[in-house]
């Protein structure tokens, strides 16, 4: 089992970057897919982008593509989502995923609100 805490989230404005982070515990992070989901008001949550436990394969949704980065420090247990020229759009509480087998674990979420 794995226990996930988000933190970086925060008021930015349009234009603007904001690096999420996420910290996981347990021994065997690195062998987990991790990735980020997010849930903005009325709405679904929503996948943002994944990476696979080397780090080596990431996938993003085309609505973030060329703006979000996403990468892992398996030596720290982290998973980050580097976000930036950010858009009121993009406001949501972000949720970090965890991924083994077929068990899912999911953080608590942390907000980032968009100014336009």
């Amino acid at each position: 089992q794995v226990q996930l805490v988000e933190s970086g989230g925060g008021l930015v404005q349009t234009g603007g970057s904001l690096r999420l982070s996420c910290a996981a515990s347990g021994r065997t992070f690195s062998s987990y897919a991790m990735g980020w989901f997010r849930q903005a008001p009325g709405k679904e949550r929503e996948f943002v982008a994944g990476i696979s436990w080397s780090g080596r394969s990431t996938v993003y949704a085309d609505s973030v593509k060329g703006r979000f980065t996403i990468s892992r420090d398996n030596a720290k247990s982290t998973v980050y989502l580097q976000m930036t020229s950010l858009k009121p759009e993009d406001t949501a509480v972000y949720y970090c995923w965890a991924r083994r087998g077929i068990l899912d674990y999911w953080g608590q979420g942390t907000q980032v609100f968009v100014s336009s």
